[in-house]
């Protein structure tokens, strides 16, 4: 095991350490894509999410493409995206999402949306027409599809991933004492029969948690040891960094020391693969986890 340096305890006082700088995001590839985001009326978790790596995404040439509006139904205390009433969905999103990255020529395409609770089926039938719209115009595209809690609607789970997509990720967000603070609206144990269930489906399953939000190692092996008996494939672990003065405070900067040991523990415990780092997000390099 590698010998870890103490954890840097965050204080008002504390700046961001070396290892969280990030490049603005600039160059052509970069322009263009933002370009087709603009032109397409698209939203994308890089820009509703504050995500840090947008710069160097876009700069490739790819995006999370963020379906169902930019407004969610859930008031997670980490989140970025706005929360609040969400206006009736586009029905002719997922053509326009299809075309988007038809034009971009992305060979793996993630796809993510935020909660609509208030839908019946939680755009379940949005899900299920954007996958099937981009496989129809783009082929030989991989795509994985980022999905919400469907507050154990098995029927809408099952019609959101049966569309052809190639890994489907359901994120538990953090440890499960954390819960109530982080993710008020949602439950660990159903975020984990969610993941379970997707797997007995026949996909490829991944899901992506926090740290930095006052969770102990502990706690960390044993959402690793939760999701390996849940079926869980792949998991990203990065950084939490607060997105606005109203949202939770980082309770610590974690080194890059200690994402390296996490990574090296959930190897050994059974994970395909482990991406994890301070600025790992759900799709980071998600191209690797096919």
């Amino acid at each position: 095991m590698l010998e870890l340096p103490v954890v840097e305890k965050k204080t008002a006082r504390t700046r961001k350490p070396d290892w969280l700088r990030v490049k603005l995001p600039i160059g052509q590839d970069y322009k263009r894509v933002r370009a087709l985001v603009d032109e397409y009326n698209l939203h994308t978790i890089c820009q509703s999410g504050n995500c840090p790596n947008m710069g160097e995404c876009w700069g490739a040439g790819t995006a999370t493409f963020m379906i169902l509006g930019n407004t969610c139904t859930r008031s997670c205390s980490f989140c970025a995206v706005k929360t609040g009433r969400p206006p009736e969905y586009d029905e002719d999103e997922p053509r326009r999402v299809a075309e988007a990255i038809k034009l971009m020529q992305v060979k793996h395409a993630v796809i993510t949306s935020v909660n609509r609770d208030e839908l019946k089926d939680r755009g379940a039938e949005i899900w299920y027409q954007t996958v099937k719209q981009v496989k129809e115009l783009s082929p030989e595209t991989t795509i994985e599809t980022l999905i919400p809690d469907t507050k154990a609607n098995w029927e809408a789970l099952e019609r959101m991933i049966s569309a052809g997509q190639e890994v489907v990720s359901h994120n538990m967000e953090t440890v499960e004492r954390l819960y109530r603070k982080v993710r008020p609206q949602a439950k660990y144990k159903r975020s984990l029969e969610q993941i379970q269930r997707i797997k007995d489906y026949g996909k490829r399953t991944k899901t992506g948690f926090m740290v930095g939000l006052g969770e102990t190692e502990e706690e960390v092996f044993k959402i690793m040891d939760d999701l390996i008996e849940h079926g869980c494939d792949v998991v990203t672990i990065g950084q939490y960094l607060q997105p606005t003065k109203m949202h939770l405070e980082v309770a610590e900067y974690v080194h890059p020391d200690v994402f390296a040991k996490y990574k090296e523990v959930g190897m050994s415990k059974g994970f395909d693969f482990v991406e994890s780092g301070p600025l790992v997000r759900s799709s980071y390099h998600a191209e690797r986890h096919l």
